[in-house]
């Protein structure tokens, strides 16, 4: 019993021996040299962080190989919808690219391409103008993400007037109702 709680003593001293080494040697440092530490440490951390954010935000576009697009894609609402404040869009399948969406308000049109969504709304984006069609169960809207504004907000197709109706009858419970549960 002695032999073992030695031996874990003693990986317990090479462990706070070699922390207080890297200590040392980062006060050894000069300032610049400590400077150029941290830069190199942060530009490794925006590489990571640049490129988590690609694989949480890929758009999906039709291949030469099989066609891949998100499986919501199949889910859009087409058609004229009626928006809040007097706006309309309206939102057709692109005949030219399989797959992909053309979205009109009043003189804007914009070519959008679903984007795989983690929430499971349907979310179509036009990159180079900045455009993006969320649509939910309830409502659609379309945001401009460049200025950060909502361009139309409560657009509903047939559906969707369908499903908020029945949310209203209904209303789905909150995370903050606590469950009914059976009394004996």
């Amino acid at each position: 019993m002695l032999t073992r709680t030695s031996s874990c003593m003693g990986a317990l001293l090479l462990c706070i021996a070699g922390v207080a080494m890297a200590a040392d040697e980062s006060s050894n440092q000069t300032p610049s040299q400590k400077m150029v530490n941290d830069k190199v440490a942060k530009a490794s951390k925006s590489k990571r962080m640049s490129k988590v954010v690609e694989q949480q935000q890929p758009v999906s576009t039709p291949s030469a190989e099989g066609n891949k697009l998100p499986s919501n894609s199949s889910e859009v609402h087409t058609g004229r919808m009626v928006c809040e404040l007097g706006n309309s869009v309206t939102v057709t399948p692109d005949p030219q690219v399989p797959g992909s969406f053309v979205l009109q308000m009043r003189q804007l049109t914009y070519h959008m391409t679903p984007v795989v969504s983690s929430t499971g709304a349907v979310r179509l984006e036009d990159a180079k103008a900045g455009a993006m069609w969320l649509q939910l169960a309830n409502k659609s809207m379309l945001m401009n993400s460049k200025i950060g504004q909502r361009m139309a907000d409560e657009c509903q197709s047939p559906a969707q007037q369908a499903e908020a109706e029945a949310m209203k009858l209904s209303p789905p419970l909150s995370l903050l109702d606590t469950p009914v549960l059976a009394r004996k």
